[in-house]
């Protein structure tokens, strides 16, 4: 019998809620972005889509038990991956030449899905390091899913600060949940830490540590 969800409190519910829809359509646009690049026909763009936004989300509920998995019994979930690559579809132009607000876009859908995926898996009981690795995964499984459907090395392989900042963001939130302290301003604040960490390292050009040649 799969787990059951702790309660949650309400103003926390819906605010996890409202990130996760944003995120669906952050992550969807980025998809679709791609897909475009990649010249690939208008189902090409949907496909990209739907996997960005929904895959790190669909494998979270799979392992914590949360089935069937929100998007899949939820259709406004894919009505708002679908409107993401249709928006990417008709608009590529001009947001082919937004290169830095759409790095935003990413970063900023990246601290939500991480809220999320972490704040769903601890409601589901998880220890905090498991739910610590679902937030992750919630936030990078997506976009490492497109990537792979292009044929490139996903980004949260590569060098930059991707999933380290949904790391952090998550022990923002592990902590709060530990300290008893108010959720919705420690799920604002993990948020704000992702955001602001991805966005710098791509600014500054930061990278992870890389392992020595041979």
């Amino acid at each position: 019998m799969p787990p059951l969800p702790i309660p949650m409190p309400t103003d926390l519910s819906a605010l996890l809620t409202v990130m996760d829809f944003i995120g669906v359509f952050v992550f969807g646009l980025s998809g679709g972005t791609l897909a475009v690049r990649k010249r690939l026909d208008l189902f090409g763009v949907m496909v990209l889509s739907l996997a960005a936004a929904l895959a790190g989300g669909v494998v979270r509920d799979l392992l914590i038990g949360a089935l069937p998995p929100a998007s899949l019994h939820d259709d406004r979930y894919l009505m708002v991956a679908l409107a993401a690559g249709m928006t990417a579809f008709l608009f590529h132009k001009p947001i082919n030449r937004l290169g830095k607000p759409v790095m935003v876009l990413d970063a900023a859908g990246l601290a939500l899905f991480t809220v999320a995926g972490c704040g769903k898996a601890l409601s589901y009981g998880l220890s905090p390091l498991p739910a610590a690795l679902l937030g992750a995964l919630t936030a990078c499984g997506g976009g490492a899913v497109r990537d792979l459907l292009v044929a490139e090395v996903p980004r949260v392989l590569r060098e930059e600060i991707y999933a380290m900042a949904s790391l952090l963001g998550a022990a923002v939130v592990i902590a709060g949940q530990r300290l008893d302290l108010p959720p919705v301003p420690v799920a604002v604040v993990g948020a704000l830490a992702v955001f602001v960490l991805r966005v710098v390292s791509v600014l500054r050009n930061w990278s992870a540590p890389r392992a020595p040649g041979s």
